[in-house]
């Protein structure tokens, strides 16, 4: 899917230079939580922290917001809060160690419990952080103390209004037109604060609301100002998907207005779509522990977080396009490979090239193949796809070569037509808008047509020898596996 309007504005920012004069760059965690030191890098200014229950998603935002001495006393936090010692848990020898940007200079600091005692908080840098935790906002009927309001006699005795703006941010996120919202309190509790939103010029109070609306009125209760960290815990909490995009692109917005910084966990494809490559951060369990890498594809995230039965063997790939050249030199040089694996897109080159390193050091628990592009190098544990450049390339230069073949009878079009449409696309600059492009003038789905030409390739275009060199990796992982 195409990043939204907010994100390529804050992307264009981000890019420009100069911007962002606060920024937490990298940290490492080790000893808390079966982190050993691995380094976790923020490479936009919204970063994304994906994995399975237990990876650790948690504990990075935790270390992040101990990383930082509070603008005032109520704002600082201690990373004692986080890790705390109980009678089932030590935290000895834990350290965390980072990386800020102020301006043009760059540091390094690190805190640390050598034994009993956290050190290092009086080094720690100023930055306002913001840490909310959306898994743990309750229902209003559900908090401690507040079934005492739900008495008609009573009344409220204040309320705090919503700023216009703000009640606009509610309304695009939930995707309803909000004439006001408030945060009240009755004359019988004046500490126990009752959100009331007015839709329609009917008003509803936190008793009668949504759990949706209830988390992102709490949430937007938060103002953070120029240059603060916010950390957000499982973003998606009690929101549909449209409204998980929204709030995605409202930060965005938010973002590129107040130079903010921002990490958050999720467990959400629709979270993850919203946000370029190196936004993406996915922690995995290996057979060597955790591992993180950057620029996952929400389908590589979900696959490692689905529950559904593994097939012999794992093949990754950089994009969908990759997937259907790959799926189809199976189809057409060794059949019985398709039903025996499934085809990932994985998203970035350089992720791809972190997967092959696993590869070679045997780090996957199962069978597991990384192919990368052609126009890539060659790289450690990685298998490079047929030609030297982009899928696309390689397959419409084939079959410019051989006039096409019989992709026009394949998609049920005239030979001219088709000829006429892949010869034009070919003109344009994008190797990546071809297919599509293609596909339009010859009124057909962008992926029926590439399925049509990567079949024609491979099975006329496409040498044996070439082919061999895909599908023998794959069945030596098999077999080796099988032994």
């Amino acid at each position: 899917m195409a990043l939204s309007n907010q994100m390529r504005r804050l992307l264009a920012t981000w890019h420009s230079g100069g911007a962002w004069p606060k920024r937490l760059e990298w940290i490492e965690i080790r000893n808390i939580r079966g982190w050993t030191g691995q380094r976790i890098t923020f490479r936009f200014p919204i970063v994304a922290v994906v994995g399975e229950n237990g990876t650790g998603k948690s504990t990075v935002i935790q270390a992040a917001a101990s990383v930082y001495r509070g603008t005032d006393k109520g704002s600082t936090r201690f990373p004692s809060e986080f890790f705390p010692v109980t009678a089932w848990d030590q935290v000895t020898r834990a350290e965390i160690v980072y990386a800020y940007r102020e301006g043009d200079n760059s540091s390094q600091g690190k805190v640390r419990k050598p034994t009993s005692r956290w050190l290092g908080h009086a080094e720690r840098p100023i930055r306002r952080v913001e840490y909310v935790d959306l898994r743990r906002i309750q229902p209003i009927s559900a908090r401690v103390g507040y079934t005492k309001l739900v008495k008609t006699k009573h009344k409220e005795a204040s309320s705090t209004d919503f700023e216009d703006s703000r009640v606009r941010r509610l309304s695009a996120v939930m995707g309803r037109t909000y004439d006001s919202a408030r945060i009240a309190v009755t004359d019988v509790d004046d500490k126990r604060q009752v959100p009331v939103i007015s839709m329609g010029n009917v008003p509803y109070s936190g008793f009668h609301q949504g759990s949706g609306e209830t988390t992102i009125f709490d949430f937007l209760k938060i103002d953070p100002p120029p240059y603060s960290l916010l950390l957000i815990d499982e973003i998606e909490s009690s929101l549909h998907p449209r409204a998980q995009r929204r709030l995605i692109r409202e930060l965005a917005e938010r973002c590129r207005e107040r130079q903010l910084q921002i990490v958050l966990t999720t467990h959400s494809p629709y979270v993850l779509d919203e946000l370029p490559l190196e936004a993406r951060v996915c922690i995995l369990n290996s057979g060597a522990g955790r591992e993180t890498v950057t620029g996952v594809s929400p389908d590589f995230a979900m696959m490692k977080m689905d529950d559904e039965p593994h097939p012999e063997c794992e093949l990754y790939v950089e994009d969908d396009a990759a997937a259907v050249m790959l799926n189809e030199i199976m189809a057409h040089h060794q059949a019985d490979l398709v039903s025996r694996c499934r085809i990932t897109p994985f998203g970035a080159s350089n992720l791809g090239k972190a997967l092959g390193q696993m590869v070679a050091g045997k780090r996957f628990p199962e069978p597991t193949c990384v192919f990368l592009d052609g126009d890539n190098a060659g790289a450690p544990g990685c298998i490079l796809l047929p030609g030297d450049d982009a899928p696309e390339r390689v397959v419409f230069d084939a079959l410019r070569e051989v006039n096409w073949g019989n992709v026009s009878s394949r998609v049920g079009r005239d030979f001219a037509a088709v000829a006429d449409a892949c010869a034009m696309a070919m003109t344009l600059g994008e190797h990546h808008e071809w297919v599509n492009a293609a596909a339009s003038r010859l009124t057909l789905a962008g992926q029926i047509l590439w399925h049509a030409m990567c079949a024609e390739w491979a099975s006329t275009c496409l040498e044996k020898d070439y082919a061999a060199a895909i599908t023998r990796p794959i069945e030596d992982a098999i077999i080796a596996a099988n032994q």
